[in-house]
């Protein structure tokens, strides 16, 4: 997995060797060698990782940090701060100026490109999670993205078989967390499925092991991307590689610091709502492209991509595919006589009918109008009449309620039915002859249904 990576140090030789190790594993490297430098290149190319030394002259690397994550444009790409001081206060400041990683030189390569691979899967999780949200927001199906990062006090379940260790961070955690312990993994596991929001594991643990529960997460479905923060022995090498490996999200070094503790828990609830909101937003923008805004039902474009699908198969010797064509009859009336209010109300209370009058296989979509489809699997001409006409004596047997309930409308449907005929039938041929049966249907005095058998 390779990645664009920005170097930002005041010494030259340090850029060009590390330069040179992260080239030699064909990743792209671009140079900087102070804090302004740094920020309009960041800004210009967008990498995918910035390793950022600290101790720089005029604009330090806290600095820098801060001001890449007050900016829109640059603040979701990870930031490594390289140091050679290894102390508490310099992890604290990073993290609180929004540092992702930290790195001590002089720098090990394994560790370097462990740290690398794993904040490059986040990244692209990230980008594509963004890019999808702004493709939704371009294409008008969700409103600008808002922020709800606020109150970051979360749920946070605590993995840890030392009970000393457990009840300082659940001390710590008290304050503004909500957190729960666990000292078996696989009650651990069961509890991850539920709401929560990060999950901190002893990978030192003696009970269990640590790592192999991390693994686990990442292979459910349910918890892969739960954030996962593992408290390491950073004598461990071997271990601590192992778990950026298998996707832990950030590392807690023991003995654990509360303010450590603190920081790397927020910055991990931080990154979780915002991609829990870019999920939501995605999932809500598929939701409005196939979804009929004003009824609820499916569109047409939803309704065509299921359509050829389901007579492809029957046309293959497939059972057989019913269609509903239903038109509300005297439509315009309703709208002329109370207006386009009323006239939405109608189609609101008409496609609760529907939905409730169909089986579950079933499709109910608007077609467009006062117009709507019934798609209906394996159904024969008989069934999908038999249907059509309880929609109809539903519809026609109460009025509808309108206009806060003030007026009581009478209304009517007229319905046409098709079915596949034989090998060399289509979707298009299909409608078609439903909305030849509504023509009938009308014609015939409305509030009828019509079959064509061809």
């Amino acid at each position: 997995m390779t990645a664009r990576i920005l170097v930002v140090d005041d010494i030259e030789v340090n850029v060009r060797l590390l330069e040179a190790r992260l080239t030699a594993e064909y990743y792209e490297v671009t140079g900087a060698n102070d804090g302004p430098t740094a920020l309009a290149k960041a800004a210009e190319m967008l990498p995918d990782i910035i390793l950022l030394d600290v101790m720089m002259p005029g604009m330090d690397g806290f600095e820098v940090c801060r001001r890449l994550k007050e900016d829109l444009a640059t603040r979701h790409i990870p930031v490594v701060l390289v140091t050679a001081l290894d102390g508490h206060a310099n992890r604290i400041a990073g993290l609180d100026a929004g540092a992702d990683d930290f790195l001590t030189k002089p720098i090990d390569d394994v560790m370097l490109f462990a740290r690398v691979r794993s904040l490059t899967r986040l990244k692209l999780i990230i980008d594509e999670l963004r890019e999808r949200e702004a493709s939704g927001r371009r294409m008008g199906v969700i409103a600008s993205a808002t922020s709800r990062l606020g109150g970051l006090g979360g749920r946070v379940l605590v993995v840890d078989d030392n009970e000393r260790q457990a009840q300082r961070i659940l001390a710590e955690l008290n304050l503004e967390h909500r957190p729960v312990l666990e000292r078996d993994p696989e009650k651990a596991h069961l509890t991850a499925r539920g709401p929560v929001d990060l999950i901190i594991v002893n990978a030192t643990a003696k009970a269990f092991d640590g790592l192999r529960f991390a693994a686990t997460l990442r292979s459910d479905e349910a918890t892969r991307h739960l954030p996962i923060l593992a408290v390491v022995d950073t004598d461990e090498r071997s271990r601590v590689v192992k778990a950026l490996e298998l996707g832990v999200n950030d590392l807690l070094p023991k003995p654990v610091d509360p303010q450590e503790l603190l920081a790397r828990v927020k910055t991990q609830i931080k990154r979780k709502r915002y991609t829990d909101f870019l999920r939501e937003n995605l999932d809500h923008s598929l939701e409005l492209a196939v979804t009929d805004q004003l009824t609820g039902l499916h569109n047409r474009r939803y309704m065509t991509g299921q359509l050829n699908a389901l007579v492809n198969r029957a046309v293959r010797g497939g059972d057989a595919v019913s269609a509903l064509m239903i038109d509300i009859d005297h439509f315009k009336k309703i709208n002329d006589s109370f207006g386009h209010a009323v006239g939405d109300e109608v189609l609101r209370e008409f496609a609760v009918r529907l939905a409730s009058n169909v089986r579950a296989v079933d499709l109910p979509c608007r077609y467009g109008g006062e117009e709507f489809t019934v798609i209906m699997p394996d159904t024969r001409i008989e069934d999908a009449q038999r249907i059509a006409e309880r929609i109809r004596l539903h519809v026609a047997g109460s009025p509808f309620r309108v206009a806060q309930g003030e007026e009581m409308l009478s209304v009517t449907i007229s319905i046409g039915v098709a079915t596949t005929l034989s090998e060399h039938d289509s979707p298009e041929a299909l409608l078609k002859r439903a909305d030849e049966a509504v023509y009938e249907a009308k014609s015939a005095g409305r509030n009828k249904v019509v079959a064509r058998a061809a």
